[in-house]
């Protein structure tokens, strides 16, 4: 409810150890994105694993980006997943400049399937 009503945007805040981590849920999105800053600043709280991933990044150029697996806690619960750490810091600064929300990455349609999130955006409302 906060991201729709304030931005427009779904966005969802996280507590935890990683806590007010802003989160953009992106249903054309087919992996998860945590950005690079976010992944330097908390380096010591990520699993990260031995593969790594081409994925299109925002600007539309294909990128080879380190996976790694993080858990943050929303509404009471801990999500574990993967994800792919890109550097995204124009485009990102842009939706900052135009919303004044600092967005720290991306839950794509992986995340969605995983944990059976349904958004409803009749009522501002994400059921699992």
């Amino acid at each position: 409810t906060f991201g729709l009503r304030k931005t427009g945007l779904p966005l969802i805040i996280t507590s935890g150890k990683l806590k007010n981590l802003c989160f953009l849920i992106d249903t054309g999105a087919t992996h998860n994105v945590l950005f690079s800053y976010v992944y330097e600043h908390f380096k010591d709280e990520f699993k990260t694993l031995s593969e790594k991933q081409n994925i299109m990044g925002i600007e539309g150029h294909y990128k080879e980006t380190p996976i790694i697996e993080a858990t943050f806690n929303f509404e009471g619960r801990d999500y574990t997943s993967t994800f792919s750490v890109l550097d995204a810091s124009e485009a990102i600064r842009q939706v900052q400049d135009e919303t004044g929300i600092q967005i720290h990455g991306v839950l794509g349609v992986q995340f969605l399937i995983e944990n059976k999130w349904i958004i409803d955006f009749n009522k501002y409302q994400i059921h699992d």
